[in-house]
């Protein structure tokens, strides 16, 4: 099927949704010409009906959307944008333009990541996970070690508030050792996925 140009005048709203959590992160407009460089490019590009002109989300502020995957809606007039930020998506300084939402339990590591990457710019003296990163990857991956150790020590001992305290602690510290390598999350979920695939 393809997009109903005519039927809507030309625009089509696209609902943007964060690729990883499933979040709506804020509605916008598609014109053939926005549509057509948001392909091109796979940065997320409207048409602004304020602005009647066509803008990149993020070009002033830098907090981009790049297009991981689309659908069209069963009527082709109205399209799905799957993104991943590059920062807020609303101009409020709010992740989504329709406020805090609830994600769930295993979308929340996606957010963490987000919020990892955030703070490796924050100043080592009142973040953890900055001061962490600075130390570098022998460091980050001994305390991935360590919290490893500490998962299977509890396991052996069946201490089970212990051990889903300690498996925190290893999914964060894994978490940190894959931004200093600069391995996303997203990389290493499609490399189970094909494993899934193959069998």
């Amino acid at each position: 099927m393809n997009l109903d140009w005519k039927k809507m005048n030309d625009l089509i709203p696209a609902i943007v949704q964060h690729y990883a959590t499933g979040e709506v992160l804020m509605l916008g407009y598609q014109n053939p010409e926005s549509w057509a460089a948001t392909l091109a490019t796979r940065r997320v590009t409207f048409y602004s009906r304020s602005k009647q002109r066509l803008w990149e989300k993020g070009e002033q502020s830098g907090h981009t959307l790049t297009l991981k995957d689309w659908a069209l809606d069963c009527d082709g007039d109205a399209l799905l944008l799957q993104v991943q930020p590059a920062g807020p998506v609303c101009h409020t300084g709010s992740e989504s333009c329709f406020g805090e939402q609830t994600v769930g339990n295993l979308a929340f590591l996606s957010r963490l990541e987000s919020v990892i990457d955030s703070r490796a710019k924050d100043d080592p003296e009142t973040s953890y996970t900055a001061r962490l990163l600075r130390k570098g990857t022998a460091k980050i991956a001994q305390k991935v070690g360590e919290e490893a150790v500490e998962v299977v020590i509890e396991a052996m001992q069946r201490n089970r508030e212990r051990l889903i305290e300690e498996s925190a602690d290893l999914l964060y510290h894994w978490l940190v050792l894959l931004r200093d390598q600069g391995v996303e999350l997203d990389e290493v979920v499609a490399c189970l996925k094909q494993r899934h695939a193959g069998n």
